[in-house]
């Protein structure tokens, strides 16, 4: 730390805190330990940081939300540990819907993307550059989402999920798959990432099995999801691939045609 940044005298700060120049710490600010803040940085009111944490220059945590309807109520954004937070990022603190925004463990936001409030982004989400997500978006563990696409408010992406470059996601992107196109469609199981996640052959080839019952062969939902309960072998992937289809209230992408 140096004169030239400005920090709050009742911010908490943890140990080992660096931070360069012409950054600002507002009040009601908790960073944790070993985190390092870049030059030109704004943490508004609100933000809860964990450790080992690195946000680079330009980025604004924790602004106030984009929300007509946003009357000053006192929300949070919380930011787990070892959390990348790329140049000229914004992240949004919550409203009065849920209080908060979250950004879970291991999450690595690169530049110029946006969180809008009352998001959670879970464990180890990757989100590439200039993507845009509105308010109220849940992005589950491990889902990558390609840069420069833009997702709808409410809009849920499933786990070990993979978004192409450039995407408008207007509906639910269930787990373990990639989709891509306009209107954005599903194009595969996301083979790669679970390999790299070290899913068992066995485990992908029942994924596969369960969206080729879905999305490619001219099945409805509602008898999709008979055949998969009456015929496939129970595991948790196939668990979490029924309860995020069973609960999508906008409904989920498309398949190939």
């Amino acid at each position: 730390m140096n004169k030239l940044t400005n920090i709050s005298k009742s911010a908490k700060i943890g140990k080992n805190l660096k931070i360069d120049s012409f950054s600002s710490i507002h009040d009601n600010v908790i960073i944790g330990d070993n985190c390092w803040i870049g030059s030109n940085v704004t943490i508004y009111p609100g933000a809860r940081i964990g450790s080992n944490c690195k946000i680079f220059p330009g980025a604004v945590v924790s602004g106030i939300p984009q929300d007509l309807k946003f009357n000053g109520e006192e929300t949070t954004t919380i930011i787990g540990n070892g959390v990348i937070i790329r140049e000229c990022v914004t992240i949004n603190r919550g409203t009065s819907y849920n209080n908060t925004t979250i950004i879970e463990d291991n999450a690595y936001l690169m530049a110029y993307s946006h969180v809008a409030h009352d998001c959670i982004i879970k464990n180890n989400v990757i989100i590439a550059n200039g993507v845009a997500i509105a308010g109220h978006v849940e992005i589950d563990e491990y889902a990558i989402i390609g840069g420069l696409s833009a997702i709808q408010q409410f809009s849920k992406i499933g786990k070990f999920s993979m978004i192409s470059g450039g995407s408008l996601v207007r509906k639910d992107v269930p787990p373990y798959i990639k989709v891509a196109k306009e209107p954005l469609r599903f194009i595969g199981i996301n083979n790669i990432g679970l390999k790299r996640n070290n899913f068992e052959k066995i485990k992908i080839e029942n994924i596969s099995s369960i969206y080729r019952i879905i999305f490619q062969e001219g099945n409805n939902i509602s008898k999709a999801i008979e055949i998969i309960e009456n015929n496939q072998e129970t595991s948790n992937e196939k668990k979490e691939i029924l309860k995020f289809i069973k609960n999508s209230k906008s409904g989920i992408v498309k398949g190939f045609y």
